[in-house]
């Protein structure tokens, strides 16, 4: 069922700015920003110049895969998936601080043969709050001519959950999913096998919170080695501990030996202390 378009003054703003561009070619993830500009692009530019594109490689967990083409589903976009291969790309193994722009420059280079051929603009799904934190990724998008509609019309984080509430989106709520590469330490080389890993921990993860009747919303577990932290949202934290012994059990199951629990809880990027200049 398409969604129900509410109007607000956030929300014109970006409709002006889609007009503008006319056709566009949206690198659809699945999360809340994402999600937005798509249904958005699609009701303000009709299905026929609206596409909309899911990277799948081994950095996309297979949760958010499956979620992607249930959206386009029930939303009625006009949708494909793509491959993409940054994990051949030694920068991107390298895992340095520019890993997301080795990872946007091999999405760019898929995506912008079939803009040409639409005769279509790449359009990211960045908020005016995505532009304070480290994402050299955005950097690579606007090289090869990408655009930001949201961060043209003004709107923030606050505004696309909010207009995706008013047009009846499930995702006006949905936790932040960053690709899962973003859960290994600079410096540490990213390969298919440990994001598969990785991808297969925070599956079990959730499946036993989701089993004890928890709906863990902010979810991580970051790599370190043979160790894993996991990063959950602190009202959490008592679900984790009444059932530690399946989560160990399930996370040692796909390789790790030590399962730890951040007390500090979920934190959105905190990988990158290690670029601050004043980091140990």
């Amino acid at each position: 069922m398409e969604p129900t378009m509410d109007s607000s003054q956030a929300g014109d703003a970006l409709d002006a700015v889609l007009r503008n561009i006319g056709r566009v070619v949206v690198a659809f993830s699945g999360g809340a920003d994402s999600a937005f500009l798509a249904a958005r692009a699609t009701h303000v530019l009709g299905r026929d110049n609206v596409l909309c594109v899911t990277a799948v490689s081994a950095s996309l967990a297979a949760t958010e895969e499956r979620d992607c083409s249930d959206l386009a589903a029930e939303w009625n976009l006009d949708w494909r998936a793509v491959a993409t291969d940054e994990t051949s790309r030694p920068a991107y193994i390298a895992n340095d601080g520019d890993r997301c722009f080795h990872c946007k420059d091999e999405l760019m280079d898929v995506l912008v043969p079939i803009a040409e051929e639409r005769g279509a603009v790449i359009v990211l799904g960045v908020n005016v709050d995505d532009l304070g934190d480290h994402r050299p990724g955005q950097r690579a998008a606007e090289a090869k001519g990408a655009r930001f509609p949201m961060v043209e019309a003004g709107l923030s984080k606050n505004d696309v959950r909010s207009i995706s509430r008013d047009m009846g989106l499930r995702t006006w709520d949905k936790p932040a999913a960053a690709c899962l590469a973003s859960r290994v330490p600079y410096g540490t080389p990213v390969t298919v096998g440990l994001l598969g890993r990785i991808d297969r921990a925070e599956a079990a993860l959730r499946e036993v919170l989701e089993t004890a009747g928890v709906r863990p919303g902010n979810l991580r577990v970051r790599h370190a080695g043979d160790t894993v932290r996991i990063e959950v949202d602190p009202d959490v934290f008592p679900v984790i501990a009444a059932h530690h012994s399946r989560i160990v059990a399930a996370l040692e199951s796909v390789g790790y030996r030590y399962v730890t629990l951040d007390l500090a809880g979920f934190r959105s990027g905190n990988l990158n202390w290690a670029l601050r200049p004043d980091s140990p």
